[in-house]
């Protein structure tokens, strides 16, 4: 054993510290632990709504979304889409038409209108593969009136059901001898979707690409053609290719781009909270720096008996540097069993409750992150080791002489 870790451990275990330096290690220890733990927790529930809205938003949403802006919509899409599908990367590639419309069932809403290909969307879509109720079928009743699949939270709060009838009603109006009348139809409710995000789950509905062109008043055209793809780092690259072999006028926007407020918000939270929260262990460093500086005082004779034996002052720095970075080391090991341990039962038995109309998920997702647990215990035994300079300074500095003069 070394020199300096013998006599480092034999300070820290030596029942005859004064029991105030006993008290201000234990709190140091606590303090590391404490600031360590409340990291890793909050870290954990960042994550946790990140990848959480991040996977729930591309099951319900294109990963890329071509369109031509200045255009009145696109007119050859089938061919469009077939021909962009073979792109190497794009998973599938399915037109759609969006629309604004006005359900009316009782109680009025409005609502997001997505006309879809049935058979395209059911393969790409999660929120047409999770059906609470009805069935994902897209064909009209005996009377030729086209399906609507609406979200259940949009359902209950217009209280229908599947097998229910509904009318949606476009802004899109159509010009009559005496004025503009808004365009009707009528719908009938043969499904209901839970995607597990609120925003779609109550503002949503989809239908075919006829059924929504046919209220919208236009003809066989679609608003956008939207692309999954394989890996979700490439967006950026695929999307500016697609752009490139669509044609001039037409544009390609990513997932990340049409939600980059929301995931900046998230980072730029994630960077406040690791700030805030690290002061709790910088505090607790403060502690190691008092009681190193109070060790120093205390053991000051033993010290320069030390030196008198020989000890260098090299190693006397060494025996204060690795009391500090023991305390570190036993605060952040106490701190990342204590958060792992509370963010796994939090995240599988408690369930922590949420809003959902503010935070869009309904309760607190937890996902911690190994590569989280490495950078925590390096800035906390980086501040643990920066608590150690002035004690261990302070040690190697004393004068023998002048403390054993009058022993």
């Amino acid at each position: 054993m070394r020199f300096e870790w013998l006599v480092a451990r034999r300070y820290l275990r030596s029942p005859h510290r004064p029991a105030v330096l006993r008290l201000v290690t234990v709190l140091s220890i606590v303090g590391v632990a404490a600031g360590v733990a409340t990291l890793v927790i909050a870290l954990s529930m960042n994550s946790g709504f990140r990848e959480t809205l991040q996977d729930r938003l591309l099951g319900v949403t294109a990963h890329i979304t071509l369109s031509e802006p200045a255009a009145d919509g696109l007119h050859d899409y089938q061919a469009l889409a077939a021909r962009l599908a073979q792109t190497p990367g794009v998973r599938s590639a399915t037109p759609a038409i969006y629309e604004t419309v006005l359900l009316s069932s009782g109680s009025s809403s409005g609502i997001e209108l997505k006309g879809v290909d049935p058979e395209l969307e059911k393969k790409s879509n999660e929120a047409l593969n999770h059906i609470v109720e009805g069935h994902a079928d897209f064909s009209p009743d005996a009377d030729g009136i086209s399906a609507v699949i609406l979200g259940h939270l949009l359902a209950e709060k217009s209280r229908v059901h599947a097998g229910d009838y509904v009318t949606l009603i476009s802004s899109e109006g159509r010009l009559t001898p005496f004025s503009m009348v808004p365009r009707a139809a009528r719908f009938r409710v043969t499904g209901i979707f839970d995607s597990g995000f609120y925003d779609f789950d109550a503002n949503w509905g989809f239908t075919t690409l006829a059924a929504a062109q046919s209220l919208a008043g236009v003809s066989d055209v679609v608003s956008v053609i939207e692309f999954r793809i394989g890996q979700l780092d490439r967006a950026s690259a695929l999307a500016s290719e697609l752009a490139r072999a669509a044609g001039p006028g037409f544009k390609a926007s990513t997932w990340q781009e049409e939600n980059r407020a929301l995931f900046r918000a998230l980072s730029l939270e994630k960077l406040v909270t690791a700030i805030f929260i690290g002061l709790i262990t910088f505090v607790a460093g403060l502690n190691i720096l008092v009681v190193l500086t109070m060790s120093v005082t205390d053991r000051a004779r033993d010290i320069a008996v030390l030196m008198s034996l020989g000890a260098r002052r090299r190693q006397l720095r060494g025996v204060f540097f690795l009391q500090g970075i023991a305390i570190g080391a036993v605060g952040t090991a106490a701190g990342l069993l204590i958060g792992y341990l509370s963010t796994w039962i939090a995240g599988t038995y408690l369930h922590i409750p949420l809003d959902p109309e503010v935070y869009s998920i309904p309760f607190v997702p937890f996902h911690p992150n190994g590569f989280d647990a490495l950078w925590i215990s390096a800035a906390a035994l980086a501040i643990c080791a920066a608590a150690t300079f002035v004690p261990a300074r302070a040690a190697a500095r004393l004068m023998p002489v002048e403390i054993l003069r009058y022993e």
